[in-house]
């Protein structure tokens, strides 16, 4: 009998060792070994290879998409063989866990015991973040030919989506490296960004999902397969360490339910354990880095929103060897750094190692606690739609804020009452951090049991808001969320208020709650400074970013049950704004401003060859004409808009003609001007990239109307700032074909800037956004910056971060809605917000004041210490010079294709 096992067993391992050599090594298909020094692997020749690896019957390539630029973005599903045959039955278990309806708690144990725990690793988001891409190839290819133990017990318990995150920017970068003879000179310096249009910020965009490649993976995450963990691979690690990984240090986002945290901390002591035990030090946790859970939006942190374990490391290394550098602080153990790393010099291959111990790290804890993992992510569900689906209290620091205020009052009440009142300023500030005991449970019910302080049950989209296209966009990244949405199928009454067929409902007692919460409801970011009376702790990125603000979708909060002849929307779904018809006039035609879709109508009328006029309103005027009815019939189709018809022309109109635009870049791109090219794109303007040396060479007003100067374009007129660029030194101009050496360069005060001036006096016009206003300084114009104090010595210094500090938030402004400039827009509007400009005009100008804070209070979103400093700030402004006009927008009214409620602040000037 032994022997019959024996040989059974042998036949098997031969079986697997036969099948591993019929799939070539990487080093056998690329010609060498994943992680050499001085090389990379190109998107084209990894695609190959993943066709190769798909041979095994451990694997699967799925084609999940199209790319910006057009390539295939595969993800290779790996796991047992017998597993491989049943994919569709655990995809079934995995949605049917995560979704958590419809279960009891022990029919929920006994699917979490049947079904296979789903891991999604992917690499290469950042391409020029070479490991991530290459600890792809390397773990794929050691799961589909290994036989070890380990290695099968993986592939038994666990299902594997290895996700290629960026195949367009592994291509760019690999052959910019590679194009270099010499291996000693090869380099980063990539001359564009390596996602067509946003580069980096290809990982802040998944709550929106603007990009492609951004719907394809979180198709696959929130629809498809809602994997129980997700692990983000990225490098910079920080200096001094190896890497940075779970668990991260706080704030971490109120609204996820604990079971995230710990569960990181879980997966995240896994990891740490396993490169210890290996002998791989330098691992860095918690307070050792930057990274928190905080924000929405990445790759990694939208998942938590999910209920799923987000992973992120960020690494050193590269194919170019570098050195751990010293840094005396981290040489100590602590619980950030138990196990530091010597300064030592590094190799690529060092850093695939260490990427591998971490996957197996996760798949191994996964196989572990496999029915654990599918358990725990159905009780989050579970736990969300309890909480969605009865009165519940977030307890955000607003609210714990109120606690101490009420707490200190009535002291302070007290103590005046009873004539004790020397004792009141000392006994007033009596509360501290850990004596909460000391305060009555009354204060506890009467804020934060507060009727009015209860969480959502319900937020309802009316389908007759007036920019309801929009409101079907924001729907639209919801469902890519994998949200439940229910449509009105009839009229329906809530609270009231009669709501048409058409509008969207969106529930909370939901799986995914937490990001509903999140896209509708302001963040409440903590104060976090680094001590009392200290600079403030930088977040990781947002500190408020309301979707539903951005996109200034009109909604309703409900507090209570909400029914209504409501269907569901299959998950995923892609909503189209309902087509409208329009009768034929003999007069002409009129567009409202207030929808966005207006401005793709209009330029596509122009681009036609119909003719288009402004009102004194805001309104587009267009003559009725058989260009025009053809066109508009298309866009009404198309976009959703509403086409009035126009009783007569109107002698205060003027006539609309397209500009020739160009938008501002630079060697290696610019994140902001990619998101402007973009938007551009999607709203049918047509431009073109303008470089500083263009600029420098003059003659502006010969071949441009309007120049857009993204954020971090226009230098201040301090002292000049040696160039901060991410991927290392700019190439010199012989190191760089024709094709590029016209994008080397910069805008500067001596050579740059008088041709601006000459540009704006010949009738040009200059639209700036955010750090770039620093052109009306350059112009000396006469303003001033608003967020300034004088110090000790009486000079001018801006406001320390101890008493002004506005990360990435929302914030209220009052916009002048007579002003040309603001057409269609509202008189107050929530911008985007980043540490921005603001202004103060000096008397006797001729600038025009077209957005302003009228309150020392305008946060509605994120956080705002010292806020007070804003009341009467300027935000933006227009102003002649010469015949020409400069606009100026502090906030970022573009941001990363999220911020619809304030696009129309540039489309308005886009045209003659």
């Amino acid at each position: 009998m032994k022997k019959k096992l024996y040989s059974m067993l042998a036949l098997l391992l031969s079986m697997a060792t036969t099948q591993a050599q019929t799939i070539p090594s990487p080093k056998e298909h690329f010609g060498f070994n994943i992680g050499d020094d001085y090389q990379l692997a190109t998107y084209t020749q990894t695609e190959a290879y993943f066709k190769k690896l798909a041979a095994s019957d451990r694997a699967k390539l799925v084609d999940i998409g199209m790319t910006e630029e057009g390539r295939h973005q595969y993800m290779l599903i790996v796991s047992s063989p017998e597993n491989m045959k049943q994919l569709e039955k655990y995809k079934a278990i995995s949605r049917q866990l995560a979704h958590a309806t419809g279960l009891t708690d022990e029919q929920a144990k006994s699917l979490a015991a049947e079904g296979k725990s789903v891991i999604w690793i992917d690499g290469g988001l950042h391409a020029t973040e070479v490991v991530g891409t290459h600890q792809l190839i390397e773990t794929m290819w050691q799961l589909v030919s290994r036989t070890d133990p380990e290695t099968m017990e993986i592939l038994k318990n666990d299902i594997i989506l290895f996700a290629h995150a960026n195949p367009d920017g592994q291509e760019l970068v690999t052959n910019w490296y590679m194009r270099t003879a010499d291996p000693k000179k090869r380099a980063m310096n990539i001359p564009r960004l390596y996602e067509k249009y946003v580069g980096h910020d290809n990982n802040r965009d998944f709550y929106m999902m603007n990009m492609k490649e951004s719907q394809n993976i979180s198709r696959q995450l929130y629809v498809e397969w809602i994997p129980q963990i997700m692990y983000n691979h990225h490098q910079r690690g920080p200096n001094g360490s190896v890497l940075a990984g779970p668990p991260y240090r706080d704030p971490f986002n109120h609204v996820f339910d604990p079971l995230i945290v710990t569960s990181i901390d879980a997966v995240g002591a896994a990891m740490n354990n396993r490169l210890n035990a290996e002998g791989k030090p330098g691992y860095t946790q918690r307070a050792g880095s930057q990274f928190s859970t905080w924000w929405n939006g990445g790759l990694r942190t939208a998942p938590y929103f999910h209920n799923m374990i987000g992973l992120l490391t960020e690494i050193i290394g590269g194919p170019t060897p570098e050195t751990v550098p010293l840094v005396p602080e981290r040489l100590i153990p602590n619980g950030a750094t138990p196990n530091p790393v010597a300064p030592q010099e590094w190799h690529f291959r060092q850093s695939i190692d260490y990427s591998v111990s971490l996957n197996y790290a996760v798949l191994d804890y996964a196989a572990r606690y496999r029915s654990e993992l599918l358990y725990n992510i159905y009780r989050m569900g579970r736990n969300a739609i309890a909480r969605g689906d009865a009165d519940h209290w977030t307890f955000y620091p607003r609210y714990v804020d109120s606690i101490q205020t009420a707490y200190k009052k009535d002291k302070k009440d007290s103590l005046l009452a009873s004539g004790k009142k020397d004792t009141v300023k000392e006994s007033a500030e009596e509360y501290t951090l850990g004596k909460e005991d000391t305060i009555a449970a009354k204060y506890y019910n009467n804020i934060l049991k507060n009727p009015a302080y209860r969480d959502a049950r319900a937020y309802i989209i009316p389908a007759d808001q007036q920019d309801f296209p929009t409101a079907v966009k924001f729907i639209n990244a919801l469902s890519r969320a994998g949200i439940t949405i229910q449509k009105a199928t009839a009229d329906f009454t809530v609270a009231g208020k009669t709501y048409p067929a058409g509008s969207y409902v969106v529930k909370t007692a939901q799986a995914f709650r937490p990001h509903v919460i999140d896209m509708f409801e302001p963040q409440d970011h903590p104060n976090d400074f680094h001590y009392a009376g200290g600079p403030p702790v930088r977040p990781y990125d947002a500190a408020g970013w309301t979707l539903a603000f951005q996109m200034g979708v009109q909604f309703d909060r409900v507090l209570d049950s909400v029914g209504g002849p409501f269907t569901q929307l299959p998950y995923g779904q892609i909503e189209s704004a309902p087509a409208h018809t329009f009768a034929v006039s003999r007069t002409g035609y009129l567009l409202s401003p207030a929808v966005n879709n207006s401005f793709i109508a209009v330029n596509d009328l122009l681009k036609a060859g119909a003719k288009v006029y402004r009102l004194s309103n805001g309104d587009f005027y267009i003559p009725a004409s058989s260009k025009a009815q053809e066109s508009l019939t298309r866009s009404v189709a198309e976009l959703g808009i509403t086409v009035n018809a126009a009783t007569g022309s109107s002698k205060d109109m003027k006539a609309v003609a397209p500009m020739r635009i160009a938008i501002w870049n630079t060697y290696g791109g610019s994140i902001p001007a990619g998101w402007v090219s973009w938007l551009m794109e999607q709203y049918h303007y047509d431009y073109k990239t303008i470089y500083s040396q263009e600029i420098d060479a003059g003659a502006l007003r010969k071949k441009y109307d309007m120049i857009i100067f993204v954020t971090g374009a226009i230098p201040d007129t301090g002292k000049p700032k040696k160039s901060d660029y991410w991927f290392g030194k700019l190439p010199k101009p012989e190191e760089l074909t024709a094709e590029f050496k016209p994008w080397l360069g910069r805008i500067s005060a001596d050579t740059s800037i008088p041709q601006l001036k000459t540009f704006l006096e010949a009738g040009g016009q200059i639209f700036t956004i955010g750090t770039s206003t620093n052109l009306a300084y350059h112009l000396k114009l006469p303003v001033e910056n608003a967020l300034v104090e004088k110090n000790g010595k009486g000079e001018l210094k801006p406001l320390a971060g101890a008493k002004y500090y506005i990360p990435g938030s929302l914030l209220t402004a009052d916009l002048d809605t007579t002003a040309a400039e603001n057409r269609g827009m509202h008189a107050k509007n929530d911008v985007y917000f980043e540490r921005s400009p603001v202004f103060k005009i000096l008397p006797g100008s001729n600038i025009k004041q077209l957005m302003w804070f009228s309150t020392g209070t305008p946060l509605h979103s994120g956080w705002a210490w010292g806020q007070k400093y804003l009341k009467d700030g300027v935000a933006a402004f227009s102003v002649p010079v010469g015949t020409g006009k400069l606009y100026a927008f502090g906030p970022e009214i573009t941001f990363r294709g999220q911020s619809h409620s304030t696009f129309k602040l540039l489309f308005n000037q886009l045209y003659k």
